[in-house]
């Protein structure tokens, strides 16, 4: 099996070692091309404007001066010998639960990946939130098993699968649960205004790190509850529901 692995954190970023041990622990074919920076939040952004460069760092290990998107793009039609049998993307540096999908690179990687009918696998690593610091160890312990299950599944077309594990100890899981995008049911976008030496005024868009009451059985509610959240995403973002509704306005 030929394994494609990158992430929105960058070559250079925390999770991907984790992601690299997970891959090589399930194949021994394994690429990985990352964007040479940090790009999270980058979303299913392409880079149309600029040209792209790509730059090999060992054998089978390649940065790209781009977003996720991009190397995903980069990766199968240009650097890899052939079409990987799957993608996996991560483990990101924080969660990818409820509204965070949306913004997401490390979502997007894997949405490329299904567009190009590639089964697509995102992991992300909640970290710091509730003490447990910068750790990867969960992700690390259950990620093989997960993903091993996961692969041998038929997706379906246009579902990409999005894993999230609780900021906890490993011994400290409480299970895994088979979820639904969650909603927050709070403000999580900061706007933080600063100023630089000269006393004009910059600004930084972050996130509240607050825990809202989510519904049972949403991605949100597993993971604050040390539980590993798994959940079906589809790249169709038709509102079934609303269709009868349009057709009787617009005949």
């Amino acid at each position: 099996m030929r394994i494609l692995v990158t992430n929105d954190d960058g070559i250079h970023g925390p999770g991907l070692v984790t992601l690299e041990k997970i891959a090589r622990a399930i194949s021994d074919d394994v690429w990985l091309v990352a964007p040479d920076e940090e790009r999270s939040g980058a979303g299913h952004s392409l880079t149309i404007s600029n040209p792209l460069r790509y730059r090999q760092i060992e054998p089978r290990r390649f940065e790209v001066t781009g977003t996720p998107t991009d190397c995903v793009v980069m990766a199968v039609r240009k650097i890899m010998p052939a079409m990987p049998d799957l993608i996996l993307s991560g483990v990101n540096r924080g969660s990818n639960i409820a509204d965070d999908v949306t913004y997401s690179g490390t979502i997007a990687a894997a949405m490329e990946g299904t567009q190009l009918g590639i089964k697509s696998i995102a992991m992300s690593q909640i970290t710091g939130m509730y003490g447990n610091g910068e750790s990867f160890a969960v992700a690390e312990k259950f990620g093989v098993e997960i993903v091993q299950k996961l692969i041998a599944m038929n997706f379906g077309p246009g579902v990409l699968m999005n894993v999230n594990y609780p900021d906890c100890r490993p011994d400290e899981v409480a299970g895994i649960d088979v979820t639904m995008q969650g909603k927050r049911d709070q403000n999580f976008l900061l706007v933080d205004e600063r100023k630089d030496a000269r006393g004009n005024p910059y600004y930084w868009i972050g996130f509240a790190r607050e825990r809202g009451n989510p519904p049972v059985g949403t991605d949100i509610a597993a993971v604050f509850n040390k539980r590993i959240s798994v959940t079906p995403l589809h790249m169709n973002l038709t509102q079934i529901d609303a269709l009868e509704a349009l057709r009787g306005v617009f005949g």
